[in-house]
């Protein structure tokens, strides 16, 4: 099915290309998106009737989004999630999370907005892409953690698993040094005690 696209569309065109697209992406998706018009002889002509003010407006929108972009691009986001103790969340962190911690952040982002490359299902700095505009898109980390204090950590550049790790060796070192203490406490009585001589015993 050839569709005429009323603005740029990744992967697949510019705004005015005509070009070729299963039926079912077309009607889900282009034409009711207002994407697109199916490339009839009236909607070619309609659209270079309207290609100026078309152009202009997404003009508009881009600089709107550029403006929006040059704020948002680079933001991170504390996301709150429970998760097991080697960091494997329980679920995952959707498009609709971003969205909702973007604005609670001030910045107004639709979940429809927000593509996330590789699931998130453990806990650490993650990346997740907000689309703009066709021509605008940028990059805001979420720092996902379980509480505020594990947010601070991996913000540092340390992970919940180093951290832990960090931790059992501080709780080891200290077990060993109370042993050592024992140790040497017991040594130290086995040095004071008095030894008995055979000279005592002929008296």
């Amino acid at each position: 099915m050839e569709v005429i696209l009323l603005e740029r569309v990744a992967k697949l065109g510019q705004m005015g290309d005509i070009v070729s697209v299963k039926p079912g992406f077309a009607r889900n998706y282009l034409l009711l998106q207002g994407k697109a018009l199916t490339a009839s002889k009236e909607n070619i002509a309609q659209f270079e009737v309207q290609k100026a003010q078309l152009e202009a407006n997404n003009l508009e929108t881009r600089k709107e989004a550029e403006a929006l972009g040059e704020k948002l691009d680079g933001q991170k986001f504390v996301v709150i999630r429970a998760a097991s103790d080697g960091g494997n969340l329980y679920g995952s962190v959707s498009p609709r999370d971003v969205a909702t911690v973007a604005t609670e952040n001030g910045y107004t982002v639709e979940r429809k907005q927000v593509i996330i490359p590789q699931p998130i299902k453990d806990l650490g700095l993650h990346e997740a892409n907000v689309t703009l505009h066709p021509e605008v898109i940028v990059t805001v980390i979420l720092n996902v953690a379980r509480t505020p204090e594990e947010a601070e950590v991996q913000a540092a550049g340390k992970s919940i698993q180093e951290l832990a790790a960090e931790e059992e060796a501080a709780a080891e070192f200290e077990i060993s040094e109370l042993f050592d203490d024992i140790g040497s406490a017991a040594s130290d009585d086995e040095d004071g005690a008095p030894l008995e001589t055979a000279d005592e015993d002929e008296d």
